[in-house]
């Protein structure tokens, strides 16, 4: 008879010794923004050819955004292929994460560069204002809007930032985990 009451404490004991005493914590390797920003309903995005783009459209979807110069080199370069690859490695969640690349001046992008982010699924590549971005998303102290990767929700706010020099396979688990945790409300494409 102590055996089966010890055996039915059991669960109950783990859970207090768990909650008071080991305290379990959950650790994203990225930096969740909390709360999350919304974005501005003015951010002032076009394409490159100069065409007025609405924040609102941007929204219905995960974005995984590159902020960089046009005169992309480099490290721009590394983490444009990086968001590339990241979205590929999502497997069957990947429709679920659009690849957004804030372009923060007017210099000329290379035609090559351009060519080929025109030619991947769920690319887009915008211009927008640097002052009215930063309003909005902002990098670690002591780096720069374009030392890391940027992560907006469906709702259109922004909820997570990627370490500097980012590991793929850690970005990956982080964003593996929020698709996961969202899966309830959030569904593949655009409506």
């Amino acid at each position: 008879m102590v055996a089966v009451w010890l055996l039915c404490a059991l669960p109950v004991i783990a859970s207090y010794l768990s909650f008071y005493v080991w305290k379990p914590s959950g650790k994203a390797y990225g930096d969740l923004i909390h709360p999350p920003l919304d974005m501005p309903t003015g951010l002032p995005l076009r394409t490159l050819s100069g065409q007025e783009v609405p924040a609102a459209a941007l929204k219905d979807q995960w974005l995984l955004v590159v902020v960089d110069s046009g005169r992309c080199t480099g490290s721009c370069e590394d983490r444009l292929f990086m968001q590339r690859q990241l979205r590929e490695m999502l497997g069957k969640e990947r429709d679920k994460l659009d690849k957004v690349w804030l372009v923060v001046d007017d210099a000329p992008i290379a035609d090559a560069l351009r060519h080929s982010l025109e030619n991947t699924p769920a690319m887009h590549i915008l211009r927008v204002d640097r002052a009215a971005l930063a309003a909005w998303m902002e990098p670690a102290t002591g780096h720069g809007l374009g030392d890391h990767l940027y992560l907006v929700d469906p709702r259109g706010r922004w909820m997570w930032r990627s370490p500097v020099a980012a590991e793929p396979q850690k970005v990956k688990r982080d964003l593996s985990k929020l698709l996961r945790a969202a899966e309830s409300w959030d569904q593949a494409g655009r409506p």
